[in-house]
C-alpha cells in the first residue's frame, strides 16, 4: 500500500508546486488538502476539503496519513494584525501537527524562514522560532524544517515588499558567499522539490535545511 500525505497551504507559492509533485509521485496513493476555496485540479489521488482551518479538528480523518506537509504562511499586512498573523504561521501549524500525530502520522515537514529564532527581536522571526521549538516537543518520529530566504516564483497575490527585495537581491546574488549563502533568494519550486525528497528519505529525528542558492539547500544541525 502506498503512502498518504496531508498538505496545508496548497494554494501558496510553495504549496501549489508541492501539490503537483505529490500527485505525480508514485510513492503516494492519496493526497489530502484542506483549503478555503477549491483548487482547479482533478486527480484520482486528490481528496479535498473546502473550509476554514479554524475547523480543522472537524476533519480528523484527513490527518490519517504518513506525512504532513505544512506550507502555511502569510504577512502581517495581509493578516491585518499580529494576532491573526500568528494564527496562520504558528497556531494552525502546531494544531495540524498535534492532529497528525494523534492520527498516526510519523513525519512532519514545514516551511519556516531564515533567521527563525524564538528570542529574536523581530516579531516575524520570533514567531517562526516559536513554531520550530513547538514542533520539536510534540513527539513526531521525524520533523523536517525548511528555512528558505526570499522566495522567488509567481504568486497569486502581489507582495510589494518581497517584489522590491527580489528586484534588488537577485542581480546581487553573487555577493552572498560563505556564511551569507543562506540569504540568497530561492525558487519556491526548489523548496517544494526538497520537501518531497526529504519526505521520501528514511531517518528519524529533527532535520533543518537552509537555502544556499536559487535551487539548492544544505543541512543545518543547530536544532
Amino acid at each position: 500500500m502506498g503512502r498518504k500525505a496531508l498538505l496545508l497551504g496548497a494554494t501558496g507559492l510553495i504549496g501549489k508546486e508541492l501539490l503537483h509533485l505529490l500527485l505525480a509521485e508514485d510513492e503516494y496513493e492519496q493526497v489530502n488538502i484542506i483549503v478555503r476555496k477549491d483548487v482547479d485540479i482533478h486527480h484520482p489521488k486528490l481528496h479535498m476539503v473546502t473550509d476554514s482551518l479554524d475547523n480543522m479538528e472537524s476533519y480528523e480523518d484527513m490527518f490519517k496519513v504518513d506525512d504532513v506537509y505544512c506550507c502555511l504562511g502569510t504577512t502581517i499586512k495581509k493578516a491585518g494584525t499580529r494576532e491573526k498573523f500568528q494564527k496562520v504561521d504558528l497556531d494552525y501549524p502546531l494544531q495540524a501537527a498535534r492532529l497528525g500525530l494523534k492520527q498516526g502520522a510519523s513525519k512532519y515537514l514545514v516551511v519556516s524562514a531564515i533567521g527563525a529564532d524564538e528570542k529574536s527581536p523581530f516579531f516575524y522571526s520570533r514567531v517562526k522560532g516559536k513554531l520550530e521549538e513547538g514542533l520539536t516537543k510534540i513527539g513526531f518520529e521525524s520533523v523536517v524544517i525548511f528555512r528558505p530566504s526570499l522566495l522567488l516564483g509567481k504568486r497569486e497575490e502581489v507582495r510589494i515588499g518581497e517584489k522590491a527585495a527580489e528586484l534588488v537581491s537577485v542581480p546581487l546574488g553573487f555577493l552572498f558567499k560563505g556564511k551569507l549563502r543562506k540569504y540568497r533568494p530561492v525558487q519556491g519550486a526548489a523548496v517544494a522539490s526538497m520537501m518531497l525528497a526529504a519526505a521520501l528519505l528514511p531517518g528519524k529525528g529533527i532535520k533543518v535545511f537552509e537555502s544556499i542558492g536559487t535551487t539548492e539547500f544544505e543541512k543545518d544541525d543547530q536544532i
